[in-house]
């Protein structure tokens, strides 16, 4: 190896970085599937904070119906007579009771999904950090020793705020 560098810490050193790489690519997909669903259910319709209602494709309003504080959401509803005599009401509700939206009160890591996701993080880090431990032990000299431990470094700190986020959200 040039420099005097051995290959198993660098490899180390590179599939901890593939591990972190992985675990925010899954982190990502976790919120952006939640995201994407939010629209999904949602489409069409427009939400107005000041009023603090959503507004439907024809223009009809879906007021505050109730604060669910057990499941952690807000559900918004039309009036079943207006959604009852609506044009397009096959595509957009087969309720007779009014079209309903139900949005989340918390952000997404505290939602059993993002906890999932957070959860599958955490350990993919602690591998990371394993992986790296065991050859700063190994190779414990030289340029190796310093990039080790700064790869461990950063996987520890990127652990503690992984972990302070979802304590904060718990």
């Amino acid at each position: 190896m040039p420099l005097g560098f051995h290959a198993e810490p660098l490899l180390a050193i590179a599939y901890a970085m593939l591990l972190l790489g992985i675990a925010a690519f899954l982190e990502w997909m976790g919120k952006h599937s939640e995201q994407r669903s939010h629209r999904y259910h949602t489409a069409g319709f427009r939400f107005h904070k000041q009023a603090d209602h959503w507004e439907c494709p024809t223009g009809e309003h879906l007021h505050r119906a109730d604060t669910d504080h057990q499941l952690r959401v807000v559900r918004y509803r039309a009036p079943a007579h207006t959604c009852n005599r609506c044009a397009i009401k096959g595509q957009c509700t087969d309720s007779d009771r009014g079209r309903e939206i139900a949005v989340s009160i918390d952000p997404w890591l505290s939602s059993a999904m993002g906890r999932f996701h957070r959860g599958l993080s955490l350990v993919l880090l602690i591998l990371a950090g394993l992986i790296s431990g065991v050859e700063l032990i190994r190779h414990d000299h030289g340029t190796e020793r310093w990039l080790l431990s700064a790869v461990l470094l950063m996987i520890a700190l990127l652990g503690m705020q992984r972990v302070r986020d979802l304590r904060r959200t718990s």
